[in-house]
């Protein structure tokens, strides 16, 4: 099977999950263009009331597929375009969807599946899932735009632990950052997600809209506008002996040496 963003309906709601078997779905180049097609085509479709946003096989996202990185990274400016031009262009997509985004999260939600996480509006999650974005370990930052995504959801004490130290917390960590609204028995958690997606369908959908457009225009005002200066130079490291090295340490399964 290979890597995709798969799209179906049940009634009003719609169902996005991440599939990329036997990587915990880590998102591939292609998975985050067909990503921003996907949310694309869902603003296209006012009869829907709410998207629920999951992983397949136990697992959220354990982040990008590395596999994929010593095609593009080492160059500036293939490395601003795959931020900038897909990862930010879907994570972009998902934040301008009208209807509300709930997250089943599940395994692990790492890198950018907390991305992915921090764009939906409800976040339910099982109580074996594990967080974090432990980057500083294969030698790059989070963009700035992905890092005041993830800083304004979880917080600036989870967000500087993650990035700075690659700390990897459990989903009571998450729920008492107000990350997530509630913990499930991992065999609870998909009955309950569907639950609260079926409560919300259930609602004013143009007040959905109208509370969403609220939201918006608050997190534009903040951390997201923040972060907008600092993308001129944000990729300079690309061609770095650290980058080089952090990413062919984990490719090579061993310790990298900074």
């Amino acid at each position: 099977m290979t890597a995709s963003i798969s799209l179906h309906f049940e009634g009003p709601l719609a169902f996005v999950t991440l599939s990329n078997p036997g990587r915990l779905n880590a998102m591939t180049r292609g998975m985050w263009r067909e990503l921003r097609e996907a949310f694309e085509r869902l603003a296209r479709m006012p009869a829907l009331r709410c998207v629920i946003v999951g992983g397949e096989g136990g697992a959220f996202c354990a982040g990008g597929d590395i596999s994929e990185y010593p095609s593009f990274r080492f160059d500036v400016a293939r490395l601003r375009a795959f931020h900038e031009d897909e990862v930010w262009a879907a994570l972009a997509a998902m934040l301008a969807c009208e209807l509300p985004l709930v997250a089943r999260i599940e395994g692990a939600c790492m890198g950018a599946g907390l991305e992915i996480a921090s764009c939906c509006d409800i976040r339910l999650s099982a109580a074996s899932a594990k967080f974090g974005a432990p980057i500083a370990k294969l030698g790059f930052p989070m963009a700035p735009r992905e890092a005041a995504l993830v800083q304004g959801a979880i917080g600036d004490a989870l967000a500087r632990d993650m990035l700075l130290a690659a700390g990897i917390h459990g989903a009571q960590r998450l729920l008492e950052a107000g990350f997530l609204l509630s913990l499930l028995p991992d065999a609870d958690l998909e009955a309950a997600v569907l639950a609260h997606a079926r409560r919300i369908a259930t609602l004013a959908p143009t007040a959905a809209r109208l509370n969403k457009a609220t939201f918006a225009a608050l997190r534009q005002a903040g951390a997201q506008q923040a972060a907008a200066p600092l993308v001129a130079s944000a990729y300079d490291y690309a061609d770095s002996a650290e980058h080089r090295e952090g990413i062919a340490a984990f490719l090579d399964k061993r310790t990298p040496s900074f």
